[in-house]
């Protein structure tokens, strides 16, 4: 498909996971710390494995799912980051708290990304049961570092140049 979109004069702008010099901010629910963990964890390692400098990581966490979007909200406006990370496992439980929950989670977490343009991988889970989480958590959490990376690459090269605005205006 490459080539027909070539043969076509169309440009491909491929995805790029070298997150070498890149700043990458997680906030990570505590609630259902063991499945949070495990998803900071393997989204850690990943990072790593793509080239983000240890050091260049901040986990920050906070109680739960909802608390999210906030702190999102706070590591967005230092403008230290070049994208962010949410993790969290919301499992349903017998009463309607599991959908208000996991609905304004997501919708916050959107939203920051959004009036930020800041890349935001959503890894809050949502699960029927801890079974399903456990599955899940390893997988969605390296998918998430492989997401901010590609999406802080794309956002880099869909930016203009700013120093070129900048020498044209003086």
């Amino acid at each position: 498909m490459d080539d027909d979109n070539e043969s076509r004069g169309v440009g491909i702008l491929e995805a790029d996971l070298n997150g070498q010099d890149m700043r990458i901010g997680i906030v990570q629910a505590r609630f259902n710390e063991d499945h949070c963990n495990a998803l900071s964890e393997a989204c850690i390692a990943e990072l790593i494995h793509l080239g983000v400098a240890q050091d260049d990581i901040r986990l920050v966490t906070v109680p739960g799912a909802l608390e999210i979007p906030f702190a999102l909200q706070k590591l967005a406006e230092t403008g230290e980051f070049d994208g962010l990370v949410a993790l969290g496992a919301v499992i349903r439980g017998e009463t309607y708290h599991f959908e208000l929950v996991s609905n304004e989670s997501a919708s916050g977490i959107t939203r920051v990304s959004l009036e930020s343009g800041l890349p935001i991988a959503n890894g809050v889970l949502t699960c029927d049961t801890d079974e399903q989480a456990d599955e899940r958590v390893h997988i969605k959490g390296a998918d998430c570092a492989r997401a901010v990376v590609e999406m802080a690459n794309l956002a880099l090269a869909l930016t203009p140049d700013l120093d070129i605005e900048i020498n044209n205006a003086e």
